[in-house]
């Protein structure tokens, strides 16, 4: 249950249309919903301003399936992530309006009639990385920000990134996904006033040891304004971002 559901019901319990116990079997669920293996923490759209996410490694498709049907019958937006295309079938035959982004290995359902607010950007450095940048942007989308990607931009061919400056430059928050060396988040950082998002990738040969040094290397930035995710972490990086993205569309509409 999300605030604005939250407000209807009551309103419906105040004009009469909706009785006090009728109200108290719609909120028996908060704040959680015992599944015997999970608890589902219904009461987070509440708290955070997004319903609970299905993280779905590790998870059997029973599982993945019992926790996402309970999530969508509370009819707010849902987002799974890490579902690869098998399981993603199956969870989005639950219901029609769910779609599998498969670039991002998310499924999602956007909440209806949304105007995407902000702008954020995501760079990534090469297109090995777009799997982890993809996760990122659509974690943002169904979240509720305006996204503009840029991909394929690494330090190999620098002209590639200054060729687009002015687009680092209009956005409120930038996420840069970069395996390899790591460094397009200091490059990045460089050239522009807004927070950025660095997250390394797995991507890289041997003395990478699956995105390590690139996590060494953001971590040592020497550009100011930096934070760095976990490897390969696109949705932290998408629910962060998006967070600052809204703060500041709050700030330009007087919120």
């Amino acid at each position: 249950m999300n605030p604005e559901q939250l407000e209807q019901l009551l309103t419906r319990v105040r004009d009469g249309r909706v009785t006090m116990t009728q109200a108290r079997e719609r909120l028996r669920s908060l704040p959680f919903e015992d599944l015997g293996f999970a608890s589902l923490d219904h009461h987070r759209s509440l708290r955070q301003g997004f319903p609970e996410v299905v993280f779905c490694e590790g998870k059997t498709l029973s599982q993945v399936v019992a926790i996402t049907r309970s999530l969508i019958k509370k009819r707010g937006p849902f987002l799974a992530t890490r579902a690869e295309p098998a399981m993603a079938r199956a969870i989005c035959k639950l219901d029609r309006r769910l779609r599998y982004y498969s670039d991002a290995r998310i499924v999602a359902m956007p909440p209806p009639s949304q105007t995407p607010l902000g702008h954020m950007l995501v760079v990534s450095a090469g297109t090995a990385d777009m799997s982890v940048a993809e996760e990122a942007c659509v974690t943002a989308e169904v979240m509720g920000s305006r996204v503009e990607r840029l991909y394929d931009v690494g330090v190999a061919g620098l002209h590639r990134l200054l060729g687009r400056k002015e687009r680092l430059f209009n956005a409120r928050v930038i996420i840069v996904v970069a395996g390899m060396d790591g460094a397009l988040p200091s490059v990045v950082g460089g050239l522009v006033q807004c927070p950025i998002i660095a997250v390394p990738t797995s991507c890289g040969y041997g003395a990478s040891f699956g995105g390590l040094s690139a996590l060494l290397t953001m971590l040592n930035s020497c550009a100011a304004g930096v934070g760095v995710m976990n490897i390969d972490n696109g949705f932290g990086a998408g629910c962060l971002a998006h967070r600052i993205n809204i703060l500041g569309a709050h700030t330009a509409t007087g919120i």
